[in-house]
C-alpha cells in the first residue's frame, strides 16, 4: 500500500481503522473521459487491484490515466463467485477499486453484491461520488424531479415488463428507466399502452458528441424513434400519474 493510501486510512474513524482492507467503489465516465474526478484518478493510481466489469473499457482508462494496478474481470455473471476472492484480498490488507464499464458500480451494473459482502464481513467500503446517467437525464427531461423513482432496466420479457409497469402506473413519482436501443421501441409501446400518453423524455449518448434529448408525449417520442431509429444506451423519463 502506498504512503498516500496509508494516510487515507489514518483519517478513518476509530471503527474503520480496524478494517484491514478497503474496497473503493469508483465511478467512471459515462462517455466523456474528462468527467472523471480527481479523487477517482487518485484511487485508481494507488490501489493494489482493480476489479472491472469490462476489462476492455478498463484498458482504455488505464491508457488514458496511467494507472498501473492489475485488472481482474468482474462481470455480472461472475460477481457472486468472486466474493470469496475479494474478501480474502481485503483480509490480506489489500486495497481494491471496483469499476463498471461506465458510471457508478452497483447502479444497474455489477458491484452491489460485492459491496454488501464486504460490509457484512466488517471491511471498509468507500463509495466515491461521480458519473451516473440517470441524474442528468432526469434534469434534462424538464419534468418534476421530486419525487422520482429510478427503476433501472425494465425486464426484457414482455410479460414481466408489462407487469412491472402496471405496478408503477399509479405512482405520482417521475419514473426513470434505462433501456437498450434494440428494445426501446417495444418498451415505449408498452409504456404508452399501460401508463397512457404522459409527458416524457428520451436521452441518449449523454456527455458524448452526439448527446440528444427528445421531449414530448410518449406517443410523440415513439413516432420519432420509429421514423428515425437511434443508437446508444438510453434513459427514458416519464411523468408520474396526475391526481
Amino acid at each position: 500500500m502506498s504512503g498516500r493510501l496509508k494516510d487515507y486510512k489514518s483519517r478513518l474513524t476509530n471503527s474503520e481503522r480496524g478494517c484491514e482492507g478497503i474496497l473503493f467503489i469508483v465511478p467512471t465516465p459515462i462517455g466523456n473521459l474528462g468527467d472523471i474526478t480527481l479523487r477517482a484518478r487518485f484511487v485508481l493510481q494507488e490501489v493494489d487491484l482493480i476489479l472491472a466489469e469490462d476489462t476492455r473499457s478498463a484498458a482504455l482508462l488505464k491508457r488514458e490515466y496511467g494507472f498501473t494496478a492489475p485488472v481482474r474481470s468482474l462481470f455480472a455473471g461472475k460477481e457472486k463467485r468472486m466474493i470469496p476472492f475479494v474478501l480474502e484480498e481485503l483480509g490480506r490488507g489489500r486495497t481494491i477499486a471496483l469499476i463498471s464499464e461506465s458510471g457508478t458500480p452497483g447502479i444497474s451494473d455489477p458491484g452491489a453484491l460485492v459491496a454488501h459482502a464486504a460490509i457484512e464481513a466488517g471491511y471498509k467500503v468507500a463509495v466515491l461520488p461521480g458519473p451516473v446517467a440517470f441524474v442528468p437525464a432526469l434534469i434534462l427531461s424538464g419534468l418534476q424531479v421530486h419525487p422520482f423513482l429510478f427503476f433501472g432496466f425494465l425486464p426484457s420479457s414482455p410479460k414481466r415488463r408489462r407487469k412491472a409497469l402496471r405496478e408503477l402506473q399509479d405512482l405520482p413519482h417521475t419514473l426513470v428507466f434505462y433501456e437498450s436501443p434494440h428494445r426501446i421501441e417495444e418498451t415505449i409501446e408498452d409504456c404508452l399502452a399501460i401508463l397512457g400518453n404522459r409527458r416524457a423524455s428520451l436521452s441518449r449518448e449523454l456527455t458524448k458528441m452526439y448527446e440528444e434529448t427528445i421531449r414530448g408525449t410518449i406517443k410523440e417520442i415513439l413516432e420519432n424513434i420509429r421514423s428515425n431509429p437511434r443508437k446508444g444506451e438510453m434513459v427514458l423519463v416519464i411523468e408520474g400519474k396526475k391526481e
